[in-house]
């Protein structure tokens, strides 16, 4: 009988940790990261649709969100200072992550490879979805920039503004609505978001 190793691949995300060269206050692994990555992808879908009269799939947006990050089991997390230091590194990389993903859809079996090769590889007709899910992965770093200055830690302040620059130049109206609606209260303590209900 065949064994297959996807799944249990899938489980290795947890071991994973992002912010390898910054002092982070906690680690974040990969596999926290595509759960908030995920349900940031879905709330920006359903504020594209609710308020701006899209009609995307909420729930495509999180899965893929939920696998944007799977090669990362393979490859580890490359910082983005390095990933984006040039052009031949961020191509080279691309196609690493590329390889890194077919390995994954090759632990599959054949009946199921091609549903997750529109996960792993996303080739999506609306290119607005995969538009916010990138968007959905630059608001969690974001986030986890804020969460370590509300612990005191100075470390993510550079990251932060470039975030934030990358975000501005992105110029989708459903991340400027969350950041309006939901961002504040990431900068607030337990207690002060109790007493806002």
């Amino acid at each position: 009988m065949s064994s297959y190793h996807f799944f249990a691949m899938m489980s290795r995300m947890k071991y994973i940790n992002r912010w390898s060269l910054m002092n982070n206050t906690r680690q974040e692994n990969i596999s926290e990261h595509s759960l908030t990555v995920a349900m940031l992808a879905h709330a920006l879908t359903v504020i594209s649709n609710r308020r701006l009269g899209s009609q995307l799939d909420a729930e495509h947006a999180a899965v893929i969100a939920m696998f944007h990050d799977c090669s990362e089991i393979i490859t580890g997390d490359l910082p983005t200072p390095i990933k984006y230091s040039s052009k031949t590194l961020r191509n080279a990389y691309k196609d690493i992550e590329r390889e890194a993903s077919e390995h994954l859809l090759s632990s599959l079996p054949d009946d199921l490879r091609q549903e997750y090769q529109e996960l792993l590889l996303p080739q999506e007709e609306d290119p607005r979805l995969l538009r916010l899910v990138k968007a959905a992965d630059k608001l969690s770093a974001l986030i986890k920039c804020i969460e370590e200055e509300q612990m005191g830690n100075t470390e993510f302040g550079k990251a932060k503004g470039e975030i934030l620059a990358g975000l501005e130049r992105m110029q989708l109206e459903e991340v400027r609505i969350f950041m309006e609606d939901f961002l504040p209260s990431y900068s607030l303590s337990l207690d002060e978001q109790n007493l806002a209900l």
